[in-house]
């Protein structure tokens, strides 16, 4: 099993999928904090739209 992971190309692509991953909460975790810009809570981004 050590070896599977010893790989180079399963190194690159488990490298990218946490990159994906983390990246993607940051981006969850902005919108999140966005909704609450004002006192009332504020509006989603895109309503407006």
């Amino acid at each position: 099993m050590k070896n599977f992971f010893k790989q180079p190309n399963v190194q690159y692509w488990g490298k990218f999928f946490l990159k994906t991953v983390f990246y993607f909460g940051i981006l969850l975790m902005l919108i999140y904090l966005y909704h609450y810009k004002n006192i009332d809570g504020g509006s989603f981004i895109y309503n407006e739209f």
